[in-house]
């Protein structure tokens, strides 16, 4: 008869409320200030991205690719939550397109969006992300 148990898992993240809102806050900080070196402090070497696999690399390949098109790109937190090792935030961004991008010519129009993304963090670091943007106002914003 076997009488060995099996204790429950550890939890995946011991960061508490507090840490993943400052986690995320100086993730933030991090893209406004094109600190991209430093991705590996945030995110694993492979993250699942609105649920398909990515190389950090190639994340921040996108991350360099949005902010040579929109140089001075910012992301604003609006509204930061926090539930167990998930965080969501709502986000305004802000940007005048110098290059194409996203499929749009630029205009030399300034484009503020909004920007909702869900986070879960494994072991101190993002594991998946999903992500939308406002992409029509950003479309109606370009058109004039």
């Amino acid at each position: 008869m076997d009488t060995h148990t099996t204790a429950p898992a550890a939890p995946t993240s011991t960061m508490t409320p507090d840490t993943l809102r400052d986690f995320y806050r100086r993730y933030v900080e991090l893209a406004n200030s094109r600190d991209f070196d430093r991705m590996d402090e945030f995110a694993h070497d492979e993250v699942l991205m609105n649920g398909t696999p990515v190389s950090r690399e190639d994340m921040v390949a996108e991350f360099r690719r949005h902010t040579e098109a929109v140089p001075d790109l910012s992301w604003e937190i609006q509204e930061l939550l926090v539930d167990g090792n998930r965080v969501a935030a709502r986000l305004v961004d802000t940007g005048t397109p110098v290059a194409p991008w996203n499929g749009l010519a630029p205009t030399g129009a300034t484009v503020t969006f909004a920007e909702t993304a869900f986070y879960e963090v494994v072991d101190g670091r993002f594991k998946h992300m999903w992500y939308l943007m406002d992409a029509a106002a950003v479309q109606a914003q370009l058109a004039g």
